[in-house]
């Protein structure tokens, strides 16, 4: 398994359960596609470097986790097509 992690920013104008809820959401699609979550640091309501969807802020969360190299496209499939999430970024960092 390759090691990885997940920045992402979810729109701030979630109420908090949602934002709980879609940091649940990423974890519960990486185990349910045969990953390992380890650490989730959840960084809260940031001010953003520059506007996004006309929002100067954003609610960030980064997940450490293993997986097989098939997880990350899955993953960022699954982040694309939701509304909750303005931005996200993965990496390997084994490589």
């Amino acid at each position: 398994m390759i090691n990885y992690e997940v920045l992402f920013v979810i729109d701030p104008t979630l109420e908090d359960e949602k934002k709980d809820a879609a940091v649940e959401r990423v974890k519960e699609v990486i185990t349910s596609e045969g990953g390992e979550v380890g650490e989730v640091d959840v960084w809260g309501l940031r001010k953003l470097a520059y506007p996004i969807q006309k929002k100067s802020e954003g609610y960030y969360a980064l997940i450490n986790f293993s997986a097989e190299p098939t997880l990350p496209a899955e993953l960022d499939r699954r982040l694309k097509i939701s509304d909750d999430f303005i931005r996200h970024i993965i990496v390997s960092k084994d490589a």
